[in-house]
């Protein structure tokens, strides 16, 4: 199989060391990653300024290696669309591994989500990968990178959906401890909103964020309760975002026959 992997942590991070030297044993590997740290990204891309790519020394058993100025989206994007001629297209984009949890709502904000939603939008089987700690223990990420590869084979034998990822979670475990696999949907928040109000040495007041791991009860059957009982969570994520119950009941109320008469441009022509 051909993979592209991409991350928002940077082409220095250990999350992407370790899916490089582990999926490269049984597969060929590309990567186009951020020259830096670029969390928290969300689906961003770069409009008004030039991207620079550079192609670096191929290294940790991947193929081809490349590092850009961009965003986590703009790394997928180029090396899907630009980098990777047409015998090179991947069969698979990966994501990861990041380094801290991905996991409820917070993913709307998370870069290392992004760059496998830009994989999907442009039509590629994509999953997000993170390891949900903020330990940096190299052993961690490595049997996370494990776990991957040996899940790959299973994806292989569904249909992978359109307009959807698959988000996954592992806990910062060794294998033995690990409790097993769940398929999950989203909790809620895993991180509190609070910010920090600080003064500089000029007296000028700036903000820090300064938000927690919540102990909120969660649910079960959500990823944040798979994770917290020692499981890899794996949540379908899909960026189809029209809320499709409600459509019937607006156009009763505000549309007849088709037609939305009430307002404006859209009346009825006698």
């Amino acid at each position: 199989m051909k993979i592209l992997i991409a991350n928002d942590d940077g082409i220095t991070a250990l999350g992407i060391k370790a899916l490089m030297t582990t999926l490269s044993k049984e597969h060929d590997v590309y990567v186009v990653a951020p020259d830096r740290e670029r969390s928290a990204a969300g689906h961003s891309l770069t409009l008004h300024t030039p991207i620079r790519v550079e192609e670096l020394e191929s290294k940790f058993g991947a193929k081809r290696v490349w590092v850009t100025s961009g965003t986590p989206g703009d790394c997928v994007k180029l090396g899907l669309i630009e980098l990777l001629k047409e015998d090179l297209k991947p069969d698979l984009v990966m994501s990861g591994i990041n380094h801290g949890p991905n996991l409820g709502i917070d993913i709307l904000y998370s870069g290392t989500v992004s760059c496998a939603m830009e994989g999907a939008m442009l039509n590629y089987p994509s999953i997000a990968v993170s390891l949900a700690s903020m330990s940096c223990d190299p052993v961690y990420f490595d049997v996370t990178a494990e776990f991957i590869l040996k899940f790959l084979p299973k994806i292989e034998k569904i249909k992978f959906p359109e307009k959807t990822i698959l988000n996954i979670n592992t806990p910062a475990l060794e294998e033995a401890d690990i409790a097993g696999v769940e398929i999950t949907k989203l909790g809620s928040k895993m991180f509190t909103d609070e910010y920090e109000k600080r003064v500089d040495p000029r007296g000028k007041v700036y903000y820090w964020m300064a938000g927690e791991l919540t102990t909120k009860h969660e649910e079960d059957g959500t990823d944040i309760s798979a994770v917290r009982a020692n499981r890899i969570s794996i949540t379908p994520i899909t960026f189809e975002m029209t809320h499709k119950a409600i459509m019937a009941e607006l156009e009763r109320e505000f549309c007849k026959d088709g037609i939305c008469d009430w307002y404006g441009y859209g009346a009825k022509q006698e």
